[in-house]
């Protein structure tokens, strides 16, 4: 007999909520749920198909262990004594530092992959840690610690309110937003139409965002701070600099001014080929428009001057007065976040605390380049990484120079990975530790919520029971660490107690706190939720801006109320935040940052550049999100296809036919790829998608392998990093393009 269930979709950053059908023990259909608060019914292809990626027969269920060199199935018993066995004695031999940890994307998409990696880490204590973040966002990090003092301060553009949208390196209608939450991003850009508001994107490809544009720009590529130097030059050349209501909270503006003298538009408009008359024409845009709001993704981040770009897209919406007021862009104020305190200097942010033991990498944000992985573990000497562990990452596929972090994976003493496939990198561990499918864990959104462009809190528990005997996502995750520690066989359980008294201790030792002064075993004991994980988001519930702070406000949220609202609770529009989402040590917008000054240095070195090589850009697909989802066949084919994408009169001036094979190469290798002439890319550009090359032998992955593509990234060597944050280079990259007869 079947029923409907709620839940939140976990494949994407939109976060919709889905009304599921279910069938005995398995997900029939999913459709958009018209009452979450939030996205309102929408959905996508990809959470359409939520049924089959969750039923995924390639899916692993149970623990693998290598015996023998071979990978066999195993008790979750024996699973986690093998990790423990692998694990401490390379941390007792070599010391931390030995071990390398690994976190892929996904894990900002579940509860377990948003509590418990701090944790580990906590426990393991090695400063070797990488993340998806230096092959995609580390750049906007890093912009926003410089400017606000908080790395994960980063406003979001307020789309429900803004009267001119400037979307550059990005393309919202197919990655349906990123840092940027928001459900039905198409129908929110439609609605900004309809409103009389204004659209442009800058984009070396008429994206299908471009093509619902006022105007499209195609930029070359990797020149994105060029053109954004040269509006703030005209905002300060003609007087249109208006700080609006947070002028005092900004400083060192005449410093900006200073830096953005070397740039005016008729010297960019060469190198970017945008032409000077219209640089200025936008820049006079901005600055006349009520309410505007400038936001900038991955093709602006994953190229050379990635954090430049990403602190001139502030920059521009500070000088317009267009920063933390409705319709710029504004900080949003998650449920599970800080409660807000009396403004005040903080700590600042600080760069390269540490660095790379091989090239001397500067860490940021307590995470080191993941281009330096495979080098971390192949160079001999004292401090190589011995052993790794590797939680939702595919780096195999999504990192530069992929057959050398293959060949170097394999070499490790020991690797332990939570992946539920056997994939392109999980194929090299010791233990894989597969998670339960989505529909049997619970969904809460920590990160996104704290980027969403309207404050929500929305809670779904697990549509289906787990089989039996196996553990669920967050007790894997538990029983990892006490590994990590040296205390397997202990009750999971007693990480999330630890981590509930030392929060609590905290909470109440701080004046500022609705339960200073209580007791904290008396607040432990008033959380509820049949889970360790749900006693830690009631109680984050409790003491974040909107909770009931143990009683201190009984209208409040706590975990009680939240299931008591199964589609959500709306928690109103962004509200101005500045200054009390501050952390500089000035206690100020600190506008030029010594570290930014410093870049602006190489990049006025780009002014004389003109390079006639073609450029090889990415491409996302409205369904597909990296590497995790070519073995859902609802979710390939298609349009969605490993392909070079050339401008047609590039393919007559390089003999290139559409279908035939082309040839690319690049820093790191050569590929052979099917063309498609097209001319939604500009002449010398090229583009191919993320995220390909399913070929590589020992993987289990059906369906992916059927149709494998090729890896882009193979065709990068690693070398080429946005300096400041440690970011890879994966846009603007030079190639070589011949056909293969």
């Amino acid at each position: 007999m079947s029923r409907t269930a709620l839940r939140i979709c976990p494949l994407c950053e939109a976060t919709c909520g889905l009304s599921v059908t279910v069938d005995g023990d398995r997900v029939t259909a999913a459709r958009g749920d018209r009452d979450d608060v939030f996205s309102k019914g929408f959905i996508c292809p990809k959470g359409a198909a939520f049924g089959q990626l969750d039923a995924d027969p390639d899916r692993l269920t149970r623990p693998l262990v290598r015996r023998d060199g071979v990978l066999r199935e195993a008790t979750w018993d024996e699973a986690f004594a093998a990790v423990q066995a692998g694990l401490r004695p390379v941390i007792e031999k070599h010391a931390p530092d030995a071990v390398g940890v690994v976190l892929g994307n996904p894990n900002v998409h579940t509860v377990a992959g948003a509590l418990y990696p701090p944790v580990l880490l906590s426990a393991l204590r090695t400063r070797n840690v990488f993340t998806a973040s230096t092959v995609d966002q580390m750049p906007k990090h890093v912009s926003s610690g410089l400017l606000y003092g908080d790395a994960l301060a980063i406003p979001v553009p307020d789309l429900d309110r803004t009267d001119h949208l400037v979307v550059i390196g990005a393309n919202p209608l197919d990655s349906n937003g990123s840092l940027c939450t928001a459900p039905d991003f198409p129908g929110r850009i439609r609605a900004l139409r309809r409103r009389g508001g204004r659209l442009t994107v800058i984009d070396p490809r008429r994206t299908r965002t471009a093509r619902l544009a006022d105007e499209h720009l195609a930029i070359r590529p990797g020149t994105d701070a060029l053109l954004l130097f040269a509006m703030v030059r005209v905002l300060f050349e003609e007087g249109l600099v208006d700080l609006g209501e947070r002028a005092e909270h900004i400083g060192r503006t005449d410093e900006v001014a200073r830096l953005a003298e070397d740039f005016p538009p008729e010297v960019v408009a060469p190198v970017c080929e945008v032409p000077a008359e219209r640089i200025r024409g936008l820049a006079r845009e901005l600055a006349a428009a009520r309410t505007a709001a400038v936001y900038g993704r991955i093709g602006s981040t994953t190229v050379e001057f990635g954090t430049l770009t990403s602190w001139l897209i502030d920059v521009l919406n500070i000088l317009t007065g267009n920063v933390d007021r409705p319709g710029g862009i504004m900080f949003p104020l998650s449920a599970t976040g800080a409660a807000p305190r009396p403004p005040r200097p903080g700590r600042g942010f600080a760069l390269g605390r540490w660095r790379s033991r091989v090239s001397g990498h500067p860490e940021a944000k307590s995470e080191l380049p993941i281009v330096a992985l495979a080098e971390e573990i192949d160079t001999p000497g004292e401090g190589r990484i011995r052993a790794a562990v590797a939680i939702a990452a595919n780096p195999v596929l999504s990192v530069p120079d992929g057959d050398r972090l293959d060949a170097a994976l394999a070499s490790l003493d020991f690797m332990v990975s939570v992946d539920p496939y056997l994939n392109e990198t999980s194929r090299h561990a010791d233990v894989v530790l597969p998670p339960p499918p989505p529909s049997r864990s619970a969904h809460f959104d920590f990160a996104f919520n704290a980027l969403a462009v309207r404050n929500q809190v929305r809670y779904t528990r697990p549509v289906l029971p787990l089989a039996d005997g196996r553990p669920d996502e967050c007790e894997i995750h538990a029983r990892l660490i006490l590994c990590a520690g040296g205390q397997d066989g202990a009750d999971p359980g007693l990480v999330d107690t630890m981590v509930i008294d030392t929060a609590l201790g905290k909470a109440v030792a701080d004046p500022h706190s609705p339960v200073h002064g209580l007791q904290p075993s008396d607040l432990s004991g008033e959380l509820t939720g049949q889970t360790g994980a749900e006693r830690r988001l009631d109680m984050m519930l409790r003491l974040g801006p909107y909770g009931d702070g143990f009683g201190a406000d009984p209208e409040g949220l706590t975990l009680a109320r939240l299931l008591d609202h199964p589609h959500g609770i709306d928690l109103g529009p962004l509200t101005p935040r500045i200054p009390g989402v501050l952390k500089t040590r000035s206690g100020t917008v600190e506008l030029c940052p010594e570290p930014i000054a410093a870049e602006v240095a190489r990049l006025r070195s780009t002014l004389t550049a003109r390079p006639d090589e073609l450029l090889l850009i990415g491409r996302r697909h409205l369904r597909s999100n990296n590497s995790w989802m070519h073995n859902v066949p609802a979710l390939t084919g298609g349009s969605n296809r490993c392909t070079v994408q050339v401008h047609p009169d590039d393919a007559t001036r390089l003999g290139l036919t559409d279908g035939g094979l082309a040839r690319l190469k690049g820093d790191g290798g050569e590929l052979e790829v099917p063309v498609e002439i097209t001319d939604t890319v500009r002449p010398g550009v090229v583009s191919m998608p993320h995220g390909w090359g399913h070929d590589r032998p020992g993987t289990r992955t059906g369906h992916a392998a059927a149709d494998p593509g090729v890896n882009v990234n193979q065709l990068n060597d690693g070398s080429r990093l946005d300096v400041l944050s440690g970011t890879a280079v994966l846009n603007a990259l030079p190639i070589l393009l011949t056909p293969v007869p």
